[in-house]
């Protein structure tokens, strides 16, 4: 048996920009895609931590280094500049994993940098 576990968290992820005119999505610094194993163009569940919306969408990669976390499409309606994200994606697990599974989180704090990391 299979079950869906938490794979890959970014905990507090700042808005830096958003575009309703662009296709939806959202853009993620490559960088902090990298820490916890997201892959581009993964389904990722968001929830904004301002206003308690939560959607799901899919992880846009975005310049190294640039600390980007960018609302696209209809998304952009969800939130606004300076609100923080939690950003979640899942995986299937085998049940004998289970107990040892650990996800690959990260803490943002100012400027999107990472404060703190677990499971990495």
């Amino acid at each position: 048996m299979q079950v869906h576990l938490l794979k890959s968290k970014i905990h507090r992820a700042a808005i830096t920009a958003g575009s309703v005119d662009y296709e939806g999505s959202l853009t993620i610094d490559l960088d902090l895609m990298d820490r916890v194993g997201l892959l581009p163009y993964e389904r990722i569940l968001c929830s904004n931590m301002a206003n308690g919306q939560r959607f799901e969408t899919y992880a846009i990669p975005g310049p190294r280094g640039s600390r980007a976390i960018e609302l696209n499409g209809a998304a952009a309606l969800l939130g606004k500049i300076g609100d923080r994200l939690t950003i979640m994606s899942y995986t299937l697990v085998d049940q004998a994993v289970v107990a040892h599974w650990q996800p690959r989180v990260i803490v943002l704090g100012d400027k999107n940098a990472i404060v703190n990391e677990r499971g990495i």
